[in-house]
């Protein structure tokens, strides 16, 4: 049995428990992710909040970030089963509206920042203004890398954009800034002019 298939025999197995995670959270995700990383070693997930008028979840595959592990999200998000209370989606997609993340003490608002979006005919690239942002203290680089992929979804962070750099907010700049929440349009703009066709799945 290849490692989706038994994945999902697992979760189909566990759905009951997984539902109500937040009966006993910890050991639930702790064996989630277990099996997931029996699919592949970067591989996490996130869950929705519960549609209490449908008695669904939503139920995200993600790479991480990772684009070695792409292939094994696709694969495993295509190959699940009919699942009356679930929505599977492979890559953490965009939301809206956007939130506050918060690692830490470290908490960064959307309409805190500004973005630079450069293109140069073929593939964009971000700078990012952070406020209090500092290159060592890891936790603004993962706020970054989290509040672009709730705007514009994991896939297209990693596929979309060539470069990522981080600022501080009051750091002079040469391109235009713009407000973090119109970062979106803007990049399916840009999107649009490359002419990508979209996710291949």
């Amino acid at each position: 049995m290849i490692a989706e298939e038994k994945f999902w025999r697992w979760f189909r197995k566990n759905e009951a428990e997984l539902f109500d995670f937040e009966l006993n959270q910890e050991p639930v995700f702790d064996r989630l992710s277990t099996e997931l990383h029996r699919v592949h070693r970067n591989l996490t997930f996130e869950f929705g909040p519960k549609d209490d008028q449908r008695a669904k979840r939503e139920f995200v595959i993600s790479a991480g970030g990772i684009r070695d592990a792409f292939a094994s999200v696709v694969a495993l998000a295509t190959s699940a089963p009919p699942l009356d209370r679930w929505k599977v989606t492979a890559f953490r997609p965009r939301r809206s509206p956007l939130c506050s993340i918060q690692i830490d003490v470290t908490q960064i608002g959307p309409e805190q920042v500004e973005f630079s979006l450069l293109d140069n005919g073929r593939i964009a690239g971000v700078y990012l203004y952070i406020p209090g942002y500092v290159e060592e203290n890891i936790n603004y680089r993962q706020i970054g890398y989290l509040m672009l992929d709730e705007a514009l979804g994991e896939y297209d962070v990693e596929t979309g954009i060539g470069l990522i750099e981080m600022f501080p907010f009051e750091a002079a700049s040469e391109f235009k800034r713009y407000p973090f929440t119109q970062l979106p349009e803007l990049f399916d703009k840009v999107d649009r002019l490359k002419g990508r066709t979209g996710r291949p799945f």
